[in-house]
């Protein structure tokens, strides 16, 4: 848990400064911080999150699609990285109305990072989102 802890605030971070992503939800980043993350998660609150990226669900779907490392499956928790785009796949069936209030918007990317070399990771990211532009 130590290593997914570790790789999600980092790529959380890359993520949060890169030009393509609009936001990040992640509550260890200093922007999402509040006192009950420390209270009650001191050693991490695991690794999974969201990011918006511009270009809504067009580019969400490329994102994804692009990457070639970061596995592309609905389930969470897994040693190794897992991407996916829930207005596409898991909430598909939802009106755009229902989707935004789930929180899968169109814009809405969900990642689940693993164990691998955070700088692996980061760099599946960065050509995903490269090539998805």
């Amino acid at each position: 848990m130590e290593r997914h802890v570790a790789n999600a605030d980092k790529v959380a971070a890359w993520l949060a400064d890169h030009p393509q992503v609009t936001w990040v939800s992640y509550a260890r980043l200093p922007q999402n911080r509040t006192p009950l993350v420390d209270k009650y998660c001191p050693n991490g609150l695991g690794a999974l999150f969201t990011f918006g990226v511009k270009g809504g669900y067009d580019m969400g779907v490329k994102v994804v699609n692009n990457c070639q490392m970061i596995s592309h499956v609905a389930n969470i928790g897994d040693t190794r990285s897992l991407i996916i785009h829930p207005s596409s796949t898991t909430h598909r069936q939802l009106t755009p109305e229902q989707q935004a209030a789930a929180g899968a918007g169109p814009d809405v990317i969900r990642l689940s990072v693993g164990i691998e070399t955070v700088d692996d990771i980061i760099a599946d990211l960065d050509q995903a989102l490269a090539n998805a532009a």
